[in-house]
């Protein structure tokens, strides 16, 4: 089983062979730590968990970017790897613990206006990072990009609308 920010890496390396620098700046460029908890000092980390389970190995070759020390390319069984965890994080359904259920677990102690007052902040921040999805999303994007940032309009769409609810 790969972990999420395993297969992050390896989904990029298996699109082309890359070094830890670029994958950095796909990363970066694609807006994936919005959605996976992936930073630049954790990338060859994850990079030699990947080399180690046989599932990229070095390719010899010229240093792509100056700051680029190795390049990293997909082995037949990473990219086996790779489509089927792919796979399975799309089938699967597995639990998300977000903060907020946490506090609305502990609501209770929370003086009624001021847990109205987070509600209405929450809810403003919801609507502030929708449109900055919609603003990202591009029609022309490949149809794998599309679908990402669909279902982060509507996840966002739905909280809002619960928050809507709320007040």
């Amino acid at each position: 089983m790969l972990t999420d920010a395993e297969l992050t890496v390896l989904g990029l390396v298996v699109e082309r062979p890359r070094h830890g620098y670029e994958l950095d700046e796909v990363v970066s460029e694609r807006g994936m730590r919005e959605w996976t908890a992936l930073g630049f000092s954790s990338i060859y980390y994850v990079l030699g968990k990947l080399r180690d389970k046989g599932l990229v190995a070095e390719v010899a070759g010229e240093r792509a970017h100056a700051k680029a020390k190795k390049t990293f390319a997909a082995t037949e069984a990473g990219r086996q790897a790779c489509a089927a965890a792919a796979e399975a994080a799309i089938a699967q359904l597995r639990p998300v613990h977000p903060p907020v259920l946490v506090g609305l677990a502990n609501s209770p102690v929370i003086p009624p206006d001021r847990l109205a007052a987070a509600l209405a902040q929450r809810a403003e921040a919801v609507e502030e990072r929708l449109a900055e999805v919609r603003r990202a999303a591009r029609a022309d994007a490949p149809p794998f990009v599309r679908a990402i940032f669909g279902y982060s309009i509507k996840q966002l769409e739905a909280e809002a609308a619960w928050l809507r609810g709320m007040a």
